[in-house]
């Protein structure tokens, strides 16, 4: 029988090298699999704002704005620590860089540290302002965005010893509005039909506000009166006819008619109190159909006491673009408004389609005495009539696809039997209006990847308690949490005598 063979032992050297190896293998592979961890997640990562009052978080609009940039967007920060937005302009600026996606670079600036590099800057673009400030750099363009127009800052607290108080925060709406100036270079133009004693575009106007709002979506006004035009331009691709008080010629409504047939666009804000025939007979023509009545609705002031009033509580309806991100949102419409009446069925020949977009609320009528005071007539149309859905917004589109996803030329208009609900004395903090009008320029114009951004209102965090909660919480303070620590006590007491 043969004696078996040993196998030579491996040296003990060749063995610590291969251990070294392997340890130095997984090492490697550790530190790979960790970098590539933290760059993906870096990429790739999801933010959410938990806070009551959503401050930084960005709008809808905005998003979709930011994904079709299609280059770089440099922003220098010039904002001093005593300013009192710096904090809350760092932290909308670093949502500006997540929803971005690499496509926002930002590089802040102490200008009273780095005087060097601030000097720099204001130099290379022409900065003369000691106010904090933000400037946008886009393939060559530039435009600052102060400090002042970032926010609204109440100082009636000054005499008193107080700070000043930030009341309104407008950072996205200013911020964004600059990259819109940038990124399309040409602003886009709203035709603003004068000679009907419509409201004037001067600073003290009665829509200043409108004005303004509409101005920062990259929008500027050109006044344009029909009468002494042969036709209207070409280039002007839409128009508002803002609450006339007399009614369009026969030579103006032409110049109207010929402009919607070549795919023209019109926002068109009726008062009801004046007394437009021909203006009505051509929204009549496209299906909408303007009646001479008012909308009221009886609320119960007491017991037994009803009041009689003609303010509409209105909400928008999401089946239109217009109106799409504001459904069900509820606004408020002042002074007098009528009822449209839609009948889709007569211009679907044509090629039209009618869309309503706001309808007043559950318990309005439409009175067609609107000057009686008969209070008995009244409440008797009231209950006769008062569950009737009574449209008073509406959009019509003369030559679009069936299709939404294939965007052909069309004729587009919206209009609203009310124009008092835009004016300076009747828009809100929360800017409903103001909102449903930055939808309706931005359909006509075929951005509806736009809406507006309203202001962000600084909200208290404010405890309602009635009689019997002071009383609940009064036993909960009294007797329940002194309970608790005593029962612990007793509880540890009796196991320590056992």
């Amino acid at each position: 029988m043969a004696e078996a063979t040993e196998q030579p032992a491996r040296p003990k050297k060749i063995r610590r090298l291969q251990i070294g190896f392997n340890v130095l293998a997984q090492i490697v592979l550790i530190l790979f699999l960790a970098l590539a961890v933290n760059s993906i997640a870096f990429k790739h990562y999801k933010r959410w704002d938990f806070s009551r009052d959503q401050k930084y978080a960005l709008s809808d609009k905005t998003k979709r704005f930011l994904k079709s940039i299609k280059g770089k967007m440099r922003i220098t920060v010039f904002f001093s620590p005593n300013t009192p937005i710096t904090g809350d302009v760092q932290n909308l600026l670093t949502e500006y860089q997540y929803a971005g996606k690499g496509k926002i670079d930002i590089e802040h600036v102490d200008p009273e540290r780095n005087l060097s590099r601030a000097k720099e800057v204001f130099d290379k673009y022409k900065v003369v302002t000691d106010e904090s400030l933000l400037v946008l750099d886009y393939q060559g363009r530039n435009k600052t965005v102060k400090a002042s127009e970032m926010a609204d800052i109440d100082q009636s607290g000054m005499a008193l010893g107080e700070g000043p108080r930030v009341s309104a925060f407008k950072g996205e709406q200013a911020i964004t509005s600059a990259m819109m100036d940038l990124v399309e270079g040409k602003k886009n133009t709203l035709g603003y039909v004068v000679g009907h004693k419509e409201p004037p575009l001067s600073d003290n106007s009665t829509i200043t506000i409108l004005k303004t709002f509409i101005e920062n979506e990259n929008i500027k006004f050109q006044e344009l009166n029909l009468f002494n035009l042969d036709a209207i331009s070409s280039e002007l691709k839409t128009i508002l006819i803002f609450g006339p008080q007399y009614d369009l010629s026969d030579r103006e409504l032409k110049l109207l008619r010929d402009f919607w047939d070549k795919q023209g666009r019109i926002l068109l804000l009726l008062d009801p109190s004046a007394k437009t025939p021909k203006l009505d007979g051509f929204l009549n023509e496209l299906g909408v159909k303007v009646n001479d009545d008012r909308l009221m609705v009886f609320l119960r002031t007491g017991i037994e006491e009803v009041a009689l009033t003609r303010d509409v509580q209105a909400h928008f309806l999401g089946g239109s673009p217009v109106t799409k991100r504001l459904a069900d949102v509820r606004a408020l419409f002042f002074g007098g408004t009528s009822s449209l009446t839609l009948e889709p069925d007569r211009v679907r020949a044509a090629n039209i389609r009618i869309d309503p977009l706001i309808q007043a609320e559950k318990g309005y009528f439409a009175e067609t005495d609107y000057n009686t005071d008969d209070q008995a007539k009244l409440q008797a149309d009231a209950k006769r009539n008062s569950d009737t859905p009574l449209t008073i917004g509406a959009a019509v589109e003369k030559g679009a696809s069936a299709d939404e996803r294939v965007q052909v030329n069309s004729a587009r208009l919206v209009a609203v039997s009310n124009a008092a609900f835009v004016q300076d004395n009747a828009v809100t903090q929360d800017q409903q209006a103001l909102d449903f009008i930055s939808g309706s320029v931005n359909w006509l114009l075929s951005r509806e990847q736009l809406i507006g951004i309203a202001p962000k209102i600084p909200k208290p965090l404010v405890f309602t308690l009635n009689e019997d909660s002071l009383r609940n919480f009064r036993w909960i303070i009294l007797i329940f949490m002194p309970l608790i620590p005593a029962v612990i006590g007793a509880v540890v007491w009796w196991q320590r005598r056992v």
